[in-house]
């Protein structure tokens, strides 16, 4: 491979790329860069506030950007065969990191939920570097399914319920939600018979019901979000700051730079609420742009799909689309209160180098299959000698 093509700047092969494959890479970048804008914007007072550096939490994105688009380039220019070739051992490390989290004295915890690894000032988050693993080991299961055995198949929906297990019992209930519903929907595109399907959609709401029960502060999340003006003081209290923001962004917002939530105000307004203070410094109209531009994208990745002739190329397609736009979409459905509060960053948005390795790596994954899909197939011609002598030999028989 050229090393060139590793820096975006000086990839000479996009020119060469199917439409579908530069229109995603395009959306992707100007996804990433509104993302770093308001990233920018939201964490600039807490930086200073906290580490005496406005930018702090800024440039440390910067990096993670930096590293993130090698590995970007560097997938969208390898085959796809060569990578689901690999990423069943991804898949068993980041398993293995996420239990890891579990131990006493291994995992860090924050906000009472042990979902970080330090190694050294690197903080590793396996189950967001799981995910888009878990896309493709879904894609590379589900694609051909009627050719595996059922000792084959158990194995691997074993390993994705120890996936699912294993991110719950951090506890990240958003993150089992998202992981569990886009194996679910990848399974539902290859065609699985409805009986499956059905059994694992009830187990998998019994489960999240089951954590719910369980664990007292996960159900006073759920309470909030249902009357957050009750305790607008104590557990309400996230979700009213960020309807306070969303509201005062009003039809065309504050501007840019001048929310006042952000201010000590919103709570982890840089990661889970990037939303708000987007939506407040930008408005309705600014808001309609974002959800138009998410609509474009999945549209662009249904296009892909559908244009896909490997199954299991069109599922990871699949699998990318519904992972992105969906983590989206939970993202602002719960910084606008239409769902319960999680802690969900908004891709590309949200502060935080593991979010924006997954979100990228899961990208370039989509424009791979976009250029796979356009290479045409080679239809071998037949020698036009033979059919002259099998021409001439027919007229014989004819005349004879």
């Amino acid at each position: 491979m050229n090393l060139r093509r590793l820096i975006p700047i000086f990839d000479d092969s996009v020119s060469s790329w199917a439409l579908e494959a530069r229109l995603l890479r395009w959306l992707t970048l100007i996804w990433l860069f509104i993302g770093l804008i308001m990233l920018f914007s939201a964490s600039y007072a807490v930086a200073d506030a906290r580490q005496n550096d406005g930018l702090y939490y800024f440039k440390r994105q910067i990096l993670w950007v930096l590293v993130s688009l090698i590995g970007f380039n560097f997938i969208v220019n390898l085959p796809l065969r060569k990578i689901l070739g690999i990423s069943h051992w991804f898949l068993a490390l980041f398993l293995l990191l996420i239990f890891v989290t579990l131990i006493p004295g291994l995992g860090r915890k924050a906000f009472d939920a042990a979902r970080w690894i330090a190694i050294g000032p690197i903080p590793i988050q396996p189950s967001e570097l799981i995910k888009p693993f878990l896309v493709l080991q879904s894609a590379r299961l589900f694609g051909q399914w009627e050719r595996l055995t059922w000792r084959v198949r158990f194995t691997w929906l074993g390993i994705f319920g120890l996936v699912l297990i294993g991110i719950l019992a951090q506890p990240n209930l958003s993150t089992t939600a998202l992981c569990g519903m886009t194996i679910w929907l990848i399974a539902l595109a290859a065609g699985l018979p409805y009986k499956y399907l059905g059994g694992t959609a009830v187990g998998g709401v019994l489960l999240a019901v089951l954590s719910i029960s369980i664990k007292e502060y996960q159900r006073k999340r759920v309470m909030s979000f249902l009357n957050p003006w009750a305790d607008a003081t104590g557990d309400g209290y996230q979700l009213v700051q960020s309807l306070l923001a969303v509201g005062s962004g009003r039809t065309w917002g504050a501007g840019f730079g001048l929310s006042q939530q952000k201010l000590f105000y919103l709570p982890i307004q840089d990661t889970d609420f990037i939303f708000a203070v987007f939506a407040e410094e930008f408005g309705f109209v600014g808001s309609i742009v974002l959800l138009l531009l998410l609509a474009v994208f999945a549209t662009l990745g249904l296009i892909v799909a559908l244009k896909a002739k490997n199954p299991i190329n069109r599922l990871v397609a699949i699998g990318v689309t519904i992972l992105m736009v969906g983590q989206s979409l939970l993202h602002i459905g719960v910084a606008t209160g239409s769902l319960p509060t999680t802690g969900l960053p908004l891709p590309m948005f949200s502060y935080g180098g593991n979010s924006m390795i997954a979100s990228l790596v899961a990208t370039g994954l989509l424009i791979r299959v976009a250029r796979e899909s356009s290479e045409a197939e080679v239809v071998p011609l037949r020698k036009p000698h033979s059919d002259n002598r099998r021409q001439r030999r027919m007229f014989q028989k004819t005349k004879l």
